[in-house]
């Protein structure tokens, strides 16, 4: 594919004559690209519930961490790809963030043909799961660049809204294709035992049936494989003033890629070991993770002024960012909605498994939590559910946010999102304490449908937002900044849901929620639905 000398969305001639149709073919692409990046950062919510299934030899907790560990990479990654399309363009952007997904694909698969596996073995791999995470900045600041404003809230929304439903298909397919030997002829490995039962979209798996565990790291490279095709021959770079000022070759482009995401990937290193135990391959310091989540990307940031030439005059430009406070209003606003979705969607699966999956029984006077319930759900049987109602409904967001106002439409998710957090902490909490907790289950999962349909129209509500408040070359890495923000929810909130249900206390988790989705309702209302306001109701 050329690239694109001349680019002009907002002249109508041109863009009925010529630029839809681009746009449009690069959307096409971009999306099922999006997709395997959700799907390659998500896949340890799933993996980590067979492990459990399978006795592999690690705890709850430790297991909450392999998700979060991706979290924390793939948000931190996506610092250093909000920059990547205006250094490097589009087209070798997407090609290189989506080709590097094979190397934890594979290397996933072959780490879980074996239950010994050294555990550093397994938090490497989550960590290079963390690309697929980092994807989503360059995506959206990619297509932000295709689309007239006009038609940004849906171009966004489909992109980001049908990119999401990588976690959906995600919890769909890795369960299914661990049914059977889908790669035994090529090598994939011998099945293991079941030793507790688990689940699909189509129904429960006893415990004593065998299982291809590695099949969640395979199956990705059947489809990463022609997507690196359909990339490299089908998109576009946009080579103007606006968007790539000075495109680089090929190989210089994926040089600068690499060097940033080293740089993103040694801070994740540093962040998780700081706060990690020294039993998980940690310092054992105790770092506080809110203390962690400051110092990750600042020093992505800080480390990413000091390379070179052109790539730092670049940059120092893209941070003019920083200058502006609706960079940090709407960066909040994001956390709320991108991060809920992206961190319920991480730790919801084993949530479902540990609260109630077990007896919650008094015995001697202690209440305890490690009995088998016979009656709980299966968690990889419901739990693809949620994030595939938040996803689906992502781009019915842009398009009510096109015609209500992003702002509008944000509150109204803000609202939702505290009434369904109170709800479900609530039957958390009732359900931790009950011999029969699967009484309780249906209540708790229908509110957890409403808050993840809530955030995802909050997704696309607050990316209208920006689109408006900010001038078309701040647009795109403002949008993949806030994306990379909202994106340590999926670190932060396995985490958080680790640590209270080792506590005994998961309600708890879900009351700080409720609390901060109640300030997002208050920032939202002063900068942007005051009539004083400096943009109200974009």
């Amino acid at each position: 594919m050329s690239d694109l000398k001349r680019w002009q969305p907002e002249d109508e001639n041109f863009w009925q004559q010529s630029g839809r149709g681009i746009a449009t073919r690069n959307l096409w692409i971009s999306i099922p690209s999006l997709l395997c990046g959700f799907a390659v950062w998500m896949m340890w919510s799933i993996i980590s519930v067979q492990m459990l299934n399978l006795g592999f030899p690690y705890s709850a907790s430790e297991l909450f961490t392999l998700a979060a560990i991706a979290g924390l990479s793939g948000a931190t990654l996506r610092i250093p790809a909000s920059f990547f399309v205006r250094l490097c363009g589009g087209r070798y952007t997407i090609f290189l963030t989506t080709s590097l997904l094979m190397i934890p694909a594979f290397g996933t698969g072959i780490a879980l043909q074996d239950p010994n596996t050294p555990f550093w073995v397994f938090q490497l791999m989550a960590l290079l799961s963390g690309i697929g995470g980092g994807n989503f900045a360059a995506s959206m600041s990619n297509i932000s660049f295709f689309f007239p404003k006009k038609q940004q809230g849906l171009a966004l929304g489909m992109n980001a809204g049908l990119g999401n439903f990588g976690v959906t298909t995600m919890q769909i397919l890795i369960p299914l294709f661990m049914t059977f030997g889908a790669f035994t002829l090529v090598g994939g490995g011998e099945p293991m035992i079941l030793q507790k039962a688990s689940g699909t979209l189509i129904g429960s798996i006893p415990a004593g049936s065998e299982t291809w565990i590695q099949n969640g790291g395979f199956l990705w490279l059947l489809l990463l494989i022609p997507l690196a095709f359909a990339i490299w021959f089908g998109m576009n770079n946009i080579n103007t003033e606006e968007v790539t000022p000075k495109l680089p070759s090929a190989v210089g482009s994926f040089s600068i890629q690499l060097a940033m995401y080293g740089i993103g990937l040694i801070a994740s290193v540093i962040g998780l070991w700081l706060i990690l135990p020294a039993s998980a391959n940690g310092s054992g310091f105790s770092i506080p993770k809110e203390l962690v989540l400051v110092l990750v990307p600042m020093a992505t940031v800080l480390a990413l002024k000091v390379l070179p030439g052109a790539i730092r005059a670049s940059l120092d430009r893209q941070y003019k960012i920083f200058n502006n406070k609706h960079t940090w209003v709407m960066s909040i606003l994001y956390v709320m909605t991108f991060g809920s979705f992206i961190g319920f969607a991480a730790a919801l699966p084993l949530s479902i498994q540990v609260i109630f999956g077990y007896s919650h029984l008094m015995v001697d006077g202690v209440m305890t939590h490690n009995t088998p319930n016979p009656n709980g759900p299966s968690a990889l049987t419901y739990a693809w559910i949620a994030p595939f109602i938040g996803a689906l409904i992502r781009p019915v967001g842009g398009w009510i946010s096109d015609r209500l106002g992003g702002a509008l439409v944000t509150q109204i998710c803000a609202v939702v999102m505290v009434l369904a957090a109170l709800g479900a902490a609530f039957f958390m909490q009732q359900a931790y304490q009950s011999a029969t907790p699967e009484q309780y289950f249906m209540p708790f999962f229908l509110i957890f449908l409403l808050l993840f349909a809530a955030s995802g129209i909050g997704n696309a509500s607050t990316f209208k937002t920006i689109a408006v408040v900010f001038p078309k070359e701040q647009a795109g890495p403002v949008l993949g900044w806030t994306s990379a923000v909202a994106a340590y929810g999926a670190f932060y909130i396995p985490q958080v849901f680790g640590e209270q249900i080792k506590a005994a206390t998961p309600e708890y988790a879900m009351l700080g929620f409720a609390i901060f989705y109640a300030l997002c309702l208050v920032l939202n209302w002063f900068f942007y639905l005051r009539k004083s306001g400096e943009f109200y109701n974009p």
